[in-house]
């Protein structure tokens, strides 16, 4: 016990090192300078059929581990296998669903033996749509997608505060079966940002691990944000070391390692030098949490008003090409966890807080395939003026009800569209092979 505690010393001495000298910039492009020696290629994401089912034009899968669909018109998805074999965990990490994608989406959890999805963002965030609805909004009602012949219906659904847990019934028409499948869906993990605490989201991952569905003795479950690198990433990060910490000890993890490894499998995962840190707190945090004379901390709720919308992180980089790049700002601080203790030192003096970043400039009518560099445009907002707290709070929440309203309607709107649009190609390709008979007939 001596001998492991004195690792477990040597790991927070690291962390420790790296708050104090306020490092994680540094830290984080050396990981992505490492990664500039990778020769892998993404030619399929680059062909003109396939660019369109990208959300974005930086983030595309590498050829050598992507997911190849089978019974598909195309047998392309932005999806890559994320394999550690010395933690005995394989992941299917993917972008969040197009609104003609998730047809392709529902195909790869069938035929890849998916029991779980972990989506780790909202359907829209800072007043852009991030992934689309790809499940039924009511218990017992159903979504059909006729370019694949499947169905989905919401069989339940369970609030748990700052996450909510379903269980989907998935149709396959074509050979007359269906599967129950598992989605966990973490709320309250902001874009380019990380979770509420520690606590919370090792409650989470305590949770979803429990199920089973990361065991290797059925399909790689699927885990999705928006691009699918930055929380994702950060996810299968943390579930890897604390797995390598339960079963060689602390002596013999290397987070920076690991982190590279994972990113021979799928580019730029990690996105932010502040999701680097949460990760080094996560595991720091979840090896305490392995001692048997542990106390287990009562798990921290999240306030209803703050899970609507979270504190703006500061203003996202580029999703992949900023690897190499140190952000222009200090990092704010990570909220407080008991187990940390000390650990949880601030960056010296000059850092600035959360309370000196001004807020992100919102965007209307979001393209869903653009760029991540398209989402940091900045728009000049005019001065209003000063309004009570409670008055303001009320009328910005009435705001964006009605922005995510109309948000929901568009999307709405866009699905029934390519519904058309499918149902129109059908309509004519069955016209056109009773022509052909027709004409077959008349030759005869």
């Amino acid at each position: 016990m001596s001998q492991n505690n004195v690792s477990i010393n040597k790991f927070e001495e690291e962390y420790a090192e790296i708050v104090s000298k306020n490092a994680w910039p540094l830290v984080y492009q050396k990981i992505g300078m490492e990664c500039q020696r990778f020769r892998y290629t993404w030619n399929e994401a680059k062909k003109p059929k396939n660019k369109p089912l990208n959300r974005y034009r930086d983030v595309n899968p590498y050829d050598h581990t992507r997911v190849v669909l089978k019974r598909s018109e195309t047998d392309y998805i932005n999806a890559n296998y994320v394999t550690l074999e010395r933690a005995n965990r394989r992941y299917i990490l993917t972008q969040g669903p197009l609104a003609f994608t998730v047809g392709h989406f529902w195909l790869m959890i069938w035929e890849q033996n998916t029991k779980a999805i972990l989506m780790l963002n909202k359907v829209i965030e800072k007043n852009e749509v991030k992934c689309h609805w790809y499940w039924p909004q009511k218990i017992d009602e159903e979504m059909h997608f006729s370019d694949v012949n499947m169905t989905v219906m919401l069989a339940k659904e369970e609030d748990c505060g700052y996450y909510s847990l379903r269980l989907f019934k998935l149709y396959d028409h074509e050979t007359s079966t269906s599967k129950d499948v598992l989605q966990y869906h973490y709320t309250t993990w902001p874009d380019f940002g990380v979770p509420t605490s520690p606590v919370a989201f090792l409650n989470f991952l305590k949770r979803v691990r429990e199920s089973g569905v990361l065991d290797p003795t059925d399909g790689p479950p699927v885990i999705h944000c928006s691009a699918g690198i930055g929380r994702s990433g950060t996810f299968c990060l943390v579930d890897c070391c604390l797995v390598i910490v339960e079963q060689e000890g602390i002596e013999n993890l290397n987070i920076q390692e690991i982190l590279l490894e994972l990113r021979r499998h799928r580019m730029g995962l990690i996105q932010t030098p502040d999701q680097l840190r949460f990760s080094y707190q996560a595991v720091i945090e979840g090896t305490k949490r392995l001692d048997p004379n542990f106390e287990e901390e009562e798990e921290e709720e999240v306030p209803k008003a703050t899970v609507q919308e979270e504190q703006a992180p500061p203003p996202p980089p580029r999703r992949t090409e900023s690897l190499n790049e140190a952000p222009i700002r200090p990092l704010p601080p990570i909220p407080t966890s008991e187990s940390l203790g000390n650990l949880m030192m601030t960056a010296p003096q000059e850092s600035s807080s959360d309370e000196s970043l001004p807020p992100l400039p919102t965007r209307e009518s979001p393209t869903p395939t653009s760029s991540a560099d398209e989402e940091e445009s900045v728009t000049t907002v005019a001065e209003s003026p000063v309004e009570p707290t409670d008055t303001l709070r009320q009328r910005r929440n009435r705001e964006l009800a009605d922005r995510v309203s109309g948000m929901k309607k568009r999307a709405r709107e866009a699905e029934r569209w390519h519904a058309l649009k499918r149902f129109k190609k059908e309509d004519d390709k069955q016209k056109n092979r009773a022509k052909t008979e027709v004409l077959k007939e008349g030759a005869k």
